[in-house]
């Protein structure tokens, strides 16, 4: 795709957003570790539910440190609302871990005094954060120019066609900066967000897919397609249940009066036979 073509059909995409979700904008007094530590939970989840998530966190633990030495099971059943609880707690601790192993602390808003620059390359020098948290600090705590996308915008843009797999496979959208303007980027990172984690959710709803088609009616032939329905399988005809043959009556067993008279007969024959006439 052209340069020109990726940008209209970004344009495009900011206009539609914007009639169907209203922009979620993070509250500025939050602190750098906030900021990334709210990324973790938000980057497969929706604003609101995340919201909750992330303020029952501030409210079940004593402070952050307590957050980094629980267990990943226990921290999934207080992020549960999420829809992927225990990858978001997994991302959660690993940043909170590689923070306090760069750092000894948790207080690092000393890195909104320094270069920008700088401060990304520390950011991504920290083990455990995703692209999309290091997007999210850069735009909403260090104030730049960088719009966070998960893994369902790559998604959509591969169906939109923005982006070919070779750059998805690189975690690459070439011109979206250049083409969303910083004054706009936190607004359109949010609803670009919103859709992405309704599509992910809901990939065949007529509503998500109508915003997608509304956006560029020829990616029809690109969405995701049902898999044909297996035919069903005919039952086996019951076998019927052979009429078994009628036994042959058994005689009579011979009671032990008839046994006896019987014997009495046959020795009285015996002794006449032996008795010869003179």
């Amino acid at each position: 795709m052209s340069a020109s073509n990726r940008a209209n059909i970004l344009t495009k995409t900011a206009k539609i957003l914007k009639k169907q979700y209203k922009p979620s904008v993070p509250p500025s007094d939050r602190s750098v570790l906030e900021h990334l530590l709210y990324a973790c939970c938000l980057e497969d989840a929706k604003h609101d539910v995340t919201d909750d998530v992330f303020a029952k966190l501030q409210e079940s633990y004593y402070d952050w440190n307590e957050v980094r030495v629980t267990t990943i099971a226990e921290l999934s059943e207080v992020m549960a609302p999420l829809p992927a609880p225990t990858k978001a707690a997994s991302r959660l601790k690993r940043a909170l871990q590689g923070v306090f192993e760069k750092y000894y602390s948790f207080d690092i808003d000393i890195l909104r005094k320094g270069n920008l620059g700088k401060a990304v390359k520390e950011f991504e020098s920290i083990n455990g954060i995703t692209p999309f948290g290091i997007s999210y600090v850069t735009q909403n705590a260090l104030s730049g120019h960088s719009i966070p996308v998960n893994a369902g915008v790559f998604k959509l843009f591969l169906i939109l066609d923005v982006i070919t797999e070779a750059e998805a496979a690189k975690r690459r959208i070439p011109g979206l900066e250049r083409t969303i303007p910083k004054s706009k980027a936190v607004e359109f990172g949010s609803l670009l967000h919103q859709l992405s984690v309704d599509f992910v959710a809901s990939p065949f709803s007529p509503k998500n897919r109508a915003v997608i088609l509304d956006i560029d009616p020829s990616a029809k032939e690109r969405l995701p397609k049902r898999a044909p329905k297996k035919p069903a399988k005919k039952a086996a005809p019951k076998k019927s249940a052979k009429a078994k043959p009628a036994s042959k009556p058994r005689a009579p067993k011979k009671t032990k009066k008839a046994t006896v008279k019987k014997a009495a007969k046959k020795s009285t024959t015996k002794r006449l036979a032996k008795k010869k006439p003179r």
